[in-house]
């Protein structure tokens, strides 16, 4: 684990900007998706219903007091300490925009967008990267201690690693603005290791998506949680209405109970197609196959020597996979692969078998 000073504008040789859909769209849209994080056959029929449903009011201005109220009951907390949000990203924005920071530091390898928005709004960025020797684990005390704004996420895109709850909340301290992006948190079992809904940790600022287990990134729906005077203080850098109503309704029905449940389902059938997918990759391993884990996320991280070349091949086959080399602290060895059913997995084995030997032929 070390620091890195990742002033100036371009993020060195990591280009930031990109993200998995980049990876499918125009010539890749008829691949077979193993790139993007959101999860397959989604949104469900119901949650369709839904949104549709909330058309026949578009001619009236979004009021999102309805689904802040079902996010703050959700984690059993003050409406005060909801914020929502147009996705994920934006939280990201508006915390690099409203806050007044003066050393902010990234754990990388992780999403690269909160750096991007650091960048954007003048920052200076400083990481800290973790090593694959160490399992891609978090050591709060590589965090320089006068870093007044942290970011990281858990589980961590693209490392898969779920950081114990305590060893983040360790990072807390006074003066010390601690964002935890758990936009995945909800694709694991139980949640646990989640640190939404807790008060108890100075500076706490925790992130939730409803793209990825609802499939709707299109929709734009996420949201904060953190004390009430960041909450303010984020609010007043928003623009007017920043969440349309139909992503409102959206995000209401996606924190009732029964879409709790059916979330907590695919939890488990997910982490049971992930230990399927990581079994497979292993058989690889002669070949020079690793995958970094334990994996927990919805998506697992695999090196392999020449993995531009075979990610090039896998399009070729008709798949597609996520490159590595533009997060800080990975090379072009890595790619990212997203957890999908087993006929779907089986088929991308087969097909990285044999993108394994035409590029060694």
């Amino acid at each position: 684990m070390r620091t890195d000073d990742a002033s100036g504008g371009s993020g060195g040789p990591h280009d930031l900007r990109h993200h998995g859909d980049a990876e499918v769209r125009d010539d890749g849209s008829a691949l077979v998706d193993l790139a993007v994080n959101v999860r397959a056959d989604t949104p469900p029929a119901w949650l369709r219903e839904r949104i549709a449903g909330s058309l026949g009011g578009l001619a009236a201005y979004p009021d999102g007091r309805a689904a802040r109220a079902a996010v703050a009951a959700r984690h059993g907390l003050p409406v005060e300490r909801v914020l929502l949000t147009a996705g994920a990203a934006e939280a990201f924005v508006l915390l690099a925009r409203a806050l007044k920071v003066r050393r902010p530091v990234v754990v990388h390898p992780q999403f690269t967008e909160p750096e991007a928005a650091l960048r954007d709004a003048g920052h200076t960025v400083d990481r800290v990267l973790l090593r694959e020797s160490d399992g891609f684990r978090l050591d709060p005390a590589a965090v320089p201690a006068d870093a007044d704004l942290v970011v990281v996420g858990n589980p961590t895109n693209p490392t898969s690693v779920l950081h114990p709850a305590e060893a983040i909340a360790r990072l807390a301290r006074p003066g010390r603005t601690l964002v935890v992006d758990e936009a995945f948190m909800d694709a694991v079992p139980g949640e646990r290791e989640a640190l939404a809904g807790r008060t108890d940790v100075p500076g706490l600022v925790v992130l939730r998506s409803l793209t990825k287990t609802w499939g709707l990134a299109g929709l734009r729906v996420g949201y904060v949680l953190a004390a009430p005077e960041i909450i303010a203080e984020l609010a007043r850098a928003q623009p007017l209405w920043p969440v349309s109503a139909p992503a409102l309704v959206a995000a209401e029905a996606c924190v009732a109970p029964r879409a709790l449940a059916e979330a907590a389902h695919a939890a488990h059938r997910g982490a049971a197609d992930r230990a399927h997918l990581v079994a497979g990759l292993e058989e690889f391993a002669p070949e020079g196959v690793r995958v970094a884990g334990p994996a927990e996320g919805p998506f697992v991280l695999v090196r392999m020597a020449g993995a531009a070349a075979v990610r090039r091949q896998l399009r070729v086959l008709g798949y597609a996979v996520r490159r590595g080399d533009t997060f800080p602290g990975l090379d072009e060895e890595w790619v990212r692969v997203a957890v999908r059913d087993r006929g779907t997995v089986n088929g991308f084995l087969q097909a990285l078998d044999r993108a394994l030997v035409l590029i060694r032929e």
